[in-house]
């Protein structure tokens, strides 16, 4: 484990490296494209159910929470896998890459499919958790119940995406998003409205298009012969030593993001039963802060295929020096997309009420919930771009998951929980309560861990070594 303060490396920051931009931009591109154009699955489906009225809305938007928490479990394995990934790549380790990512797609299977059934088979009860209004219970549990068959095929994209995007192959991922997404759109056109089918229009649109994805990215994979291109004995002959290696990373950054997904649908639970129409402007809003979201996430996968490769091939000093860029780089980009969010405010919600359906309470509600994200996103960010862009790759997976609990169950959720139905504070105060409670503290915290440099940790014999001469070196 490093010992030293990383600032007292000197270590130049060179902000100004034009090879470092190159490489960047070409990742972060590609990356912040692709997921604006799966972000756009959900802005679709939420510009065209808006049409159908408050309950409709409110109901898909309760039905999403159960797929947001099987899309953090994916992301938890997802995040696991790029850890090995990312420092193979850097070791040249193929074999290696493929069989963490035969591994993963195992893991990711097993969740899916339980994650289907549950959709498939007690939707009414699900539903039910965040809601108790028979309409919207009808409408939320008609939608999961056909949206559920997509599981799987989010489960296959989202790992085969993310082995690619952390070997430096960022651009089918995005080809296969962009097709997926415009194939959603038409659908979603003809079976909402054509044919009248209303929510239920919606979910199945979105399977459809959902189970193009893996099998765009599998035969273009075979045809190009890119990393995912391999025998499938290669990619499935991880032995129990391998889970033991894999597992031992991976779980708790699964468990991290599971724990993470049950507390924002815990929060969104608490939002739900302050009323249907504040949680219609919250499904409004999440809609653009997916697409907000998508120029950090961009930067912060660039950020983690930099540092994780840097460690994996043994040069932490320049693994060190990518984390103080993108430590730099990231405020100002949050800087910029907040203050845009805040005063872009009115036209962006507008686009939901085209059919003056929703009420002027819920437009209202969703234009100051963009305030407090826009003012707030800086401070939002540090514990992601900490968390999943440097500890992870670094090989550090267990310090971000003990602070993120302690921080969201320990203190967020119940202060959030008071603040509802304890202190009957309005939604809005509410949800700045959330914010302020799981935020600062984690930033705190994850900034003065990064300056400790003790997240450094490879998982290759060359990385290992390295580290050991860069300490000696002190």
């Amino acid at each position: 484990m490093l010992q030293t303060n990383i600032n007292r490396k000197r270590l130049p920051l060179d902000i100004k490296d034009w090879a470092f931009w190159r490489i960047t931009l070409s990742l972060a591109i590609p990356i912040t494209l692709q997921n604006m154009l799966v972000s756009s699955f959900s802005l679709i489906d939420t510009l065209m159910i808006s049409q159908l009225g408050d309950v409709q809305l409110s109901a898909t938007g309760m039905a999403g929470q159960f797929t947001w928490l099987f899309n953090m479990m994916l992301f938890g394995i997802s995040s696991g896998a790029a850890v090995f990934v990312s420092q193979y790549w850097g070791n040249g380790n193929r074999k290696g890459i493929h069989r963490t990512t035969g591994i993963a797609v195992s893991a990711g299977m097993i969740v899916s499919i339980i994650f289907m059934l549950l959709g498939i088979l007690i939707p009414e009860k699900i539903i039910y958790i965040f809601n108790q209004d028979p309409a919207v219970v009808e409408q939320g549990s008609l939608y999961l119940r056909y949206a559920a068959y997509s599981y799987p095929a989010v489960a296959l994209t989202n790992i085969l995406g993310s082995v690619l995007r952390s070997a430096e192959h960022p651009k089918l991922p995005m080809i296969v998003s962009g097709i997926s997404a415009l194939l959603n759109a038409i659908l979603n056109y003809i079976f909402i409205f054509s044919l009248g089918l209303g929510v239920k229009g919606a979910a199945i649109a979105t399977v459809i298009s959902a189970w193009i994805g893996p099998v765009l990215i599998i035969v273009l994979s075979i045809a190009l012969k890119n990393i995912l291109y391999a025998k499938l004995s290669d990619v499935f002959s991880f032995d129990a030593r391998s889970l033991e290696e894999f597992f031992k990373k991976a779980t708790p950054v699964i468990i991290n993001e599971t724990m993470w997904g049950l507390g924002t649908v815990t929060y969104n639970v608490i939002f739900a039963n302050i009323g249907y129409e504040e949680f219609g402007a919250l499904t409004i809003v999440r809609t653009f802060e997916s697409f907000s979201f998508c120029f950090f996430l961009g930067v912060c996968n660039a950020c983690c295929v930099l540092v994780g490769k840097s460690i994996g091939a043994g040069e932490i000093r320049e693994g060190i020096r990518d984390s103080k860029r993108f430590m730099t780089v990231f405020p100002i980009i949050s800087i910029l997309v907040g203050g845009a969010i805040i005063l872009l405010r009115q036209p962006l919600v507008s686009i939901f009420n085209l059919g003056e359906n929703i009420s002027a309470y819920t437009i209202e509600t969703a234009e100051w919930i963009l305030v407090i994200y826009g003012a707030w996103i800086i401070v939002r960010n540090i514990p992601y771009l900490t968390i999943v862009g440097i500890f992870r790759p670094g090989g550090d997976t267990k310090f971000g998951m003990i602070v993120e609990i302690f921080a969201l169950w320990l203190f967020s959720v119940p202060m959030t929980f008071i603040a509802a139905n304890i202190l009957h504070l309005p939604f809005l105060a509410v949800y700045a309560v959330m914010y302020l409670c799981e935020d600062i503290p984690k930033a705190i915290i994850f900034i003065a861990y990064w300056i400790s440099g003790k997240w450094i940790h490879p998982v290759t014999h060359t990385g290992r070594a390295a580290l050991e001469e860069f300490k000696s070196a002190e």
